[in-house]
């Protein structure tokens, strides 16, 4: 390709420019690392002098950022992570349970389940309704057809029963 074909090339990715990035970030699965690699396909067409014949000028380009990419990935892969990254690596905190955490959280949840359970039937349907099934008062109250008022009661004695339950464990 003469001179003028690599002018034409240039152009042909600056018009094409945005078909050329949503086939690259679809292909490579990132719009970040497509877009870098559209930057330095874009430097390697400026700092080519010339090129031979392109058969297909818009394959050709796209071929160009796909090889731009895959050396992108490879230097990724080749930098060595210094001392200051493995420090900062090491310092990040581990947001799981240790093992003991894990089995207190079990041991304190399978004796609420335990407390749970000790209510009256109707008093633990309206608890768990109320706490753990996000439903209102008056929801309750209609889906049981009882009052408000024996809603509330129901409640706030399954609340008595259970916090004086737990505390009667921990000691």
């Amino acid at each position: 390709m003469t001179d003028h074909g690599l002018s034409n090339l240039r152009r042909l990715f600056l018009e094409r420019y945005d078909d050329l990035k949503a086939r690259l970030t679809q292909r490579l699965g990132s719009a970040d690392l497509a877009g870098d690699a559209m930057q330095d396909t874009w430097l390697r067409l400026a700092r080519t002098e010339s090129i031979g014949v392109v058969q297909s000028p818009r394959s050709y380009l796209f071929r160009i950022a796909l090889n731009v990419a895959g050396d992108q990935r490879r230097m990724e892969q080749r930098r060595p992570i210094s001392a200051v990254d493995t420090e900062s690596l090491l310092e990040v905190a581990d947001d799981m349970p240790t093992p003991e955490q894990t089995i207190l959280a079990r041991s304190d949840l399978e004796a609420f389940k335990a407390i749970v359970d000790e209510l009256p039937p109707r008093r633990r349907m309206i608890f768990l309704a109320a706490r753990f099934g996000n439903a209102s008062r008056q929801e309750i109250a209609d889906r049981m057809g009882v009052s408000l008022r024996l809603v509330a009661k129901e409640l706030q004695l399954a609340l008595e029963h259970c916090v004086a339950r737990y505390k009667e464990l921990e000691d």
